[in-house]
């Protein structure tokens, strides 16, 4: 199976609980936690920074489709959250809501809601996902 990404991810904490340096091919990223639970809140936290990976995907992808077709949408926004249920079997439930700057047909809705699922980073989390962790 062949990797996703040229390179690996490259995550370092040092001494100070939470602040985290994520490096990719191009640049750094900080997370952290918020105050309320003992971090800086200098970064987004994990749960943050997996939404934004699915609303980037999400943009992206909808833009690309809403080009070829050639429809006047010139801005789109989603607004994700996400809940867990704890009991019995863990359950994640994201919430996705996509906004348009103008008008959109129900034929247009429909379509682009169809397209928003098929997004790279839906269809990994909708899926098994397996961890392979060695040290």
């Amino acid at each position: 199976m062949e990797n996703l990404l040229e390179n690996n991810i490259l995550g370092t904490i040092g001494t100070q609980s939470y602040l985290c340096t994520i490096s990719w091919r191009n640049g750094t990223l900080i997370m952290d936690e918020p105050e309320s639970i003992g971090g800086n809140d200098l970064g987004p936290d994990p749960y943050s920074t997996l939404l934004a990976s699915l609303a980037g995907c999400t943009l992206s992808t909808l833009r690309m489709y809403i080009n070829r077709k050639g429809w006047e949408i010139p801005e789109i926004s989603v607004t994700l959250n996400m809940s867990q249920n704890l009991e019995s079997e863990l359950e994640t439930v994201i919430s996705r809501t996509i906004t348009f700057s103008s008008a959109i047909s129900e034929e247009q809705k429909e379509r682009l809601l169809l397209i928003a699922e098929k997004c790279p980073v839906s269809k990994i989390l909708k899926n098994k996902i397996t961890i392979n962790t060695q040290l």
